[in-house]
């Protein structure tokens, strides 16, 4: 999987609107054929940073950038952002998320 991981800086004026403003593109991406997931959080050091975690079979992520829900995010958020998104991604094996063995709930 292609695994994606996005910091978002917001305009403080829409940091409280923020996963109101991105509700579309959210459900929209989560849709998506080979879309593994799309979460959003908020920072709890920064209640204007919002990070993104996603992830994509690894087949699907050009399908993801040419989506016309894509092509709309990328014109209609910059203007709710202070900065352009700070963003690492790796392809990683396998589809799902593995256990904490370190933190093991028994």
């Amino acid at each position: 999987m292609i695994f994606i991981c996005a910091k978002w800086q917001v305009k403080p004026e829409n940091a409280d609107k923020w996963l109101d403003l991105t509700k579309d593109f959210t459900e929209a991406t989560r849709a998506e054929p080979g879309n593994l997931f799309f979460d959003w959080s908020r920072s709890v050091d920064d209640p204007n940073e919002f990070v993104l975690i996603e992830a994509f079979l690894d087949d699907a992520a050009e399908a993801h950038v040419s989506a016309p829900h894509f092509k709309q995010a990328q014109a209609d958020l910059p203007q709710y952002l202070q900065a352009t998104p700070k963003i690492v991604n790796f392809v990683v094996p396998g589809t799902e998320w593995s256990e904490l063995g370190e933190m093991e709930v028994k």
